[in-house]
């Protein structure tokens, strides 16, 4: 048994505050498994939640929630992994048995964003180890040959960025609007390109992210520096406007942009964490007067082991190459906290870093 035995962890102390603590390993209940990581990666959305206060005061709660891991013990009910798998780790695990799942939307599994149980309602995977409750619907084998940095991007990045595009429902020869090309953005765009778009704008600055964007298939780049995105948007599509856009970046002043630009009958699909701000105001007008036909849709990625074991697919038969996020690589986990100190900074090199243990 590991219960009671002292494990060092990355925390959020208070808003504004991050640091190494102490805490007693977490306890493993019969479908759950205990994980020791071999592979992290900080994500803005830690920094909103430390510096923004976005889900409110936490303290001394451990953060993250893209991991890469091996279990170090399982409950007796587990039936698919064992003491030794190497497993990938989504950021989101739901508790399959609920009701929010049964209705299709097991990422709310126990009430809004229930699933998102890591650094929100329980500690996350920034510890010597971590806790997985329903190992068998939540985790997935480590595929023989995949780094194990690209598939702390399977955690969240992958999953999240593609379900910009799921949501947006992207058809075939379709002309798509990707606001931020972040890592999410990144995949957001990929996922775009994997769907069918033909044309696809993204909006973003910072030259490597520019650079990548392109090669994952985006055709033009808007700049927010050269004048209001909206009316970049209709100059290079003739005043006509783009089928679908996805919000991955910006805040909550951004939806007003993608409802000035989307046609009549589009979609506006939003995956960015929101960390600051009360409402979202949605130009009347612009929405024909409510009588736009234009749908605002905004979810959280969808988790589960064959999820995860599918986006695993597509980076093993080469359609998708999400290397290209990982700019800065730390060896040991006592460098977590530079790494988590990048994504802060956010220098212009930067895309994504990823901590590699031993």
């Amino acid at each position: 048994m590991i219960g009671g035995v002292i494990m060092k962890g990355f925390a959020m102390k208070r808003i504004g505050e991050v640091g190494w603590i102490e805490k007693d390993k977490p306890k493993c209940g019969p479908l759950d498994a205990i994980v020791r990581p071999i592979a992290l990666a900080p994500c803005t959305s830690d920094i909103h939640t430390v510096y923004e206060g976005a889900l409110g005061e936490r303290e001394n709660l451990i953060l993250g929630h893209e991991a890469v891991g091996e279990i170090v013990e399982v409950g007796e009910l587990v039936k698919d992994f064992k003491v030794g798998d190497k497993v990938l780790v989504p950021a989101i695990t739901p508790d399959w048995s609920s009701l929010e799942a049964q209705r299709g939307y097991a990422m709310h599994s126990g009430g809004m964003l229930g699933g998102w149980k890591f650094s929100n309602i329980k500690d996350g995977v920034f510890a010597e180890y971590f806790h997985v409750n329903d190992a068998d619907a939540n985790l997935a084998l480590l595929p023989e040959g995949l780094d194990p940095a690209v598939g702390a991007m399977l955690s969240d990045m992958v999953p999240t960025g593609l379900h910009g595009a799921e949501l947006a429902e992207i058809g075939f020869g379709e002309d798509v609007l990707v606001v931020g090309i972040g890592p999410v953005g990144l995949m957001a765009v990929a996922g775009s390109a994997l769907k069918g778009a033909a044309r696809i704008l993204a909006v973003g600055t910072r030259p490597n992210c520019v650079k990548v964007a392109k090669e994952y298939g985006a055709t033009d780049i808007i700049s927010y520096k050269d004048g209001p995105i909206e009316d970049q948007v209709m100059k290079l599509t003739n005043g006509k406007g783009v089928d679908k856009v996805i919000l991955a970046g910006g805040g909550i002043d951004t939806f007003k942009t993608a409802v000035k630009v989307v046609k009549p009958g589009g979609i506006v699909a939003n995956i960015n964490y929101l960390g600051s701000g009360d409402y979202i105001e949605i130009p009347r007008l612009d929405w024909g007067v409510g009588m736009g036909h234009i749908k605002i849709v905004g979810g959280l990625m969808p988790a589960g082991r064959m999820r995860i074991e599918r986006l695993a697919n597509l980076v093993l038969t080469k359609r998708l190459d999400p290397s290209k996020l990982i700019t800065h690589r730390f060896e040991g986990f006592e460098n977590l906290d530079k790494a988590f100190d990048l994504m802060y900074k956010k220098p212009k090199d930067l895309i994504k870093p990823v901590v590699l243990i031993k």
